[in-house]
């Protein structure tokens, strides 16, 4: 199973990923060794995540969700995606 999954970021942004273990890529994201982008904007809290049953899958609806326009996002967040 993988996840596609969102992180709101300490200043408010949103950084999206996928991932086949939520709970250790968001450690990694915490403790500066999964990206550049959160590495400064730390701590994040996960606020989104949904399965997919391929790797495929989960990476087109990830480039899917960041092409949306922030406030799609947040809908997207609070109703899912």
């Amino acid at each position: 199973m993988f996840y596609v999954y969102v992180l709101r970021c300490r200043d408010g942004s949103f950084y999206t990923g996928y991932t086949n273990d939520v709970r250790k890529r968001l450690e990694m994201h915490n403790n500066g060794k999964a990206s550049k982008y959160t590495r400064s904007r730390r701590p994040v809290e996960l606020v989104a995540k949904w399965p997919f049953h391929t790797k495929s899958e989960a990476m087109r609806h990830e480039i899917k969700f960041k092409s949306l326009p922030r406030k799609a996002k947040i809908f997207a967040i609070k109703q899912g995606f």
